[in-house]
């Protein structure tokens, strides 16, 4: 359980902020970029969350996008934890992300692609509210991973948390189409022709 009573300290005030178990680091430092980002992408999964419950569309589409970026959410909340703590000062019980959680997105994938069309070009970002905050979380997503490869260059990273971003990303294209096509929008493609 956690319990916050103070929202400020006034540490990060000098350019440094303490990682769990203690240890003062520069607010730029890999680490805090790397868990920042997590940060930023489940920021926009909450909007696309809010667009989904608010746009137009079948019930059955709806649930099954809260649903799964709900349980995402939470483990990217577990992501964060991880890369907020050093590997030395990990707690047995802190929630970690296992091959389970990748293989759980696999079969998202799956399963939202089964029936999709396949693609004869490039899917352009946008569509509706929903494809395109999905989009940006996908880029997101992208970037999250490249800053978490990059801390494992020079600090110890668990190989789970890069696979699973790796295969979170392709979920949320995936996702895109599918919701595209549940809600009877068109997909945009690239015509390179049009340029």
């Amino acid at each position: 359980m956690v319990f916050i009573s103070k929202v400020y300290t006034k540490v990060g005030d000098r350019g440094e902020t303490a990682l769990v178990g203690g240890k003062m680091v520069p607010k730029d430092a890999p680490r805090i970029d790397a868990y920042g980002t997590v940060d930023e992408l489940n920021s926009v999964l909450g909007l696309v969350r809010r667009a989904n419950q608010s746009e137009e569309g079948p019930d059955a589409c709806r649930a099954r996008i809260d649903t799964i970026l709900e349980r995402v959410q939470n483990e990217l909340f577990n992501l964060g934890s991880l890369l907020a703590t050093l590997p030395e000062d990990l707690a047995p019980k802190q929630p970690r992300l296992e091959t389970r959680h990748v293989e759980a997105l696999e079969h998202d994938i799956d399963a939202l692609n089964e029936g999709l069309p396949p693609l004869r070009s490039f899917t352009l970002p946008g569509g509706g509210w929903v494809s395109s905050y999905l989009h940006l979380a996908r880029t997101v997503c992208r970037r999250t991973e490249r800053c978490v490869v990059s801390l494992a260059r020079t600090d110890a990273v668990d190989p789970e948390s890069i696979r699973y971003l790796n295969r979170l990303s392709d979920m949320l294209y995936v996702m895109g189409r599918w919701n595209t096509r549940e809600r009877g929008e068109s997909e945009p493609l690239w015509r390179p022709e049009k340029t």
